[in-house]
């Protein structure tokens, strides 16, 4: 299962993750493959600009989640799924 909260505002891409996480958990989803969008190539890039900021984000909202416990690992997604654009959110198993 694929997210992409790639040039979402952060609230609505937080409640997108949100959404997928439970979408997952209910169908017995085992990896969540959750695009961010690439990191910017400079840091003074446009001065105050976001791009990258739901990157920034995401982990706080993973480890705040309702399904918080119920996350094995988080990984950088494999190149071919994005690389540093991208992360694998993996659910454990339903007991």
């Amino acid at each position: 299962m694929t997210i992409d909260l790639h040039g979402h505002s952060l609230s609505a891409a937080h409640s997108r993750l949100n959404q997928a996480l439970a979408s997952a958990w209910a169908r017995d989803v085992r990896i969540l493959l959750v695009v961010t969008g690439k990191p910017p190539k400079s840091p003074s890039a446009s001065g105050g600009s976001r791009r990258g900021a739901i990157r920034g984000e995401i982990g706080h909202w993973l480890e705040t989640s309702s399904y918080a416990d119920r996350i094995a690992s988080v990984r950088i997604a494999h190149r071919r799924h994005g690389g540093d654009g991208a992360l694998y959110v993996i659910l454990r198993r339903k007991k």
